[in-house]
């Protein structure tokens, strides 16, 4: 046991050196000259790394009656000595009629198929299918939300650059970590989430995010900040991270406009702006109140691009303390990192927001539905 607790303590460690900004390689650089690739079976495939890593897919959902979920998979490998996986499923109801439900739970006997790309776990199915465009999710694992999705994608999906991929490390030829990001921005969702009181109907729209963090997420990032943005025309995707001082503060973008059978854009020029703040006592964090999101690059076709969600949040939906949610075990090894406090506020105004696009000469501006997070880790 002090052999495990001292390796334990060297591996997470407190604060890493200060490495500099030249010690992560931003795929913005591969995006100079390759602007996406496609997400095609290999980029879906789970890596399952021997070492200390998350990988997550994430289906958010914007059904048609105004509810909003996500339900997500997490996976992750501590130390390399052990391996533990999740299955998240979160409903808020914005029609008023019903209480916002959460309902997170550790996987038993989970297990990839062959080509890892399907995973399984007791009572629990999420399986690719053949043509590589739609997943089928169904979960028993929680008797309080019954899962029976079905998740098609309806624009191509994408990825910055040739892999997506920004990798840390201060030899670029032998880098010690790694955040990917593969997107379907643009997704049919159809089926239901059956909870103790209502059956709820998932006919709409969905975004579907695959996500690797190859390095102790704390390491890698100490902010996230991340849109969803659904109109019956468009769908705009921003995800933004800013790492901690070790890797010079640097903030990485990544963000798409997608329509339905088309990409309009893809890009790492855009901007993330907290427009208001105020202080939350609840977790000593300045939270947004106010956001600004913009969007700017060549369209595919080569026409000059802007565009802009922004507005007030509202309420938000939830303050998620992390440390209160993570198995055990993680949580022992990263309360032991000074200065680790993670929290992610998550919004959808009630007050719908617009996206407004500016394609070279055409001005186009259509109100959607939002959820954003704002996360702040250390």
């Amino acid at each position: 046991m002090n052999w495990l607790k001292s390796t334990l303590s060297a591996v997470v460690g407190t604060e890493e050196p200060i490495y500099g900004p030249e010690a992560i390689q931003s795929v913005a650089k591969q995006g100079e000259t390759t602007p996406f690739s496609d997400v095609n079976k290999e980029i879906l495939r789970w890596r399952a790394h021997s070492y200390t890593n998350v990988e997550t897919q994430t289906f958010y959902i914007m059904a048609d009656n105004g509810t909003v979920v996500f339900l997500q998979v997490i996976y992750s490998n501590i130390v390399g000595i052990h391996t533990t996986a999740q299955f998240n499923v979160k409903i808020f109801d914005l029609s008023g009629k019903g209480d916002n439900k959460w309902f997170s739970d550790p996987l038993s006997n989970f297990m990839f198929d062959e080509n890892m790309i399907s995973f399984g776990a007791d009572n629990l199915s999420l399986t690719l299918n053949e043509e590589g465009d739609s997943y089928s999710i169904k979960s028993t694992v929680n008797g309080g939300a019954l899962v029976d999705i079905k998740f098609s994608r309806t624009a191509p999906g994408f990825v910055v650059g040739k892999d997506g991929t920004s990798y840390f490390g201060t030899d670029p030829d032998k880098p010690w970590g790694s955040m990917r990001h593969a997107f379907w921005p643009r997704c049919a969702a159809e089926g239901t989430i059956t909870t103790k009181d209502k059956t709820y109907d998932m006919t709409g729209r969905g975004l579907f995010i695959m996500a690797l963090q190859g390095m102790k997420p704390h390491h890698a990032a100490a902010r996230w900040n991340f849109i969803n943005f659904q109109t019956p025309t468009y769908s705009a995707v921003m995800m933004e991270y800013t790492t901690p001082p070790s890797y010079g503060s640097t903030t990485v973008n990544v963000g798409g406009i997608v329509k339905d059978g088309k990409v309009i854009y893809v890009g790492t020029n855009n901007t993330v702006t907290h427009t208001e703040t105020g202080h939350d006592e609840g977790s000593d964090w300045p939270a947004p109140k106010a956001i600004k999101w913009e969007w700017s690059g060549k369209t595919t076709d080569d026409k000059e691009l802007t565009a802009e969600v922004s507005g007030g949040l509202g309420s938000r939906l939830d303050r998620i303390d992390v440390m209160a949610e993570v198995p055990g075990f993680i949580k022992s090894i990263a309360g032991s990192v000074a200065g680790t406090r993670p929290y992610i506020f998550q919004y959808s105004p009630q007050d719908k927001l617009s996206l407004k696009l500016k394609i070279g000469d055409e001005e186009i501006t259509e109100e959607g539905t939002m959820f954003s997070e704002s996360t702040f880790i250390s």
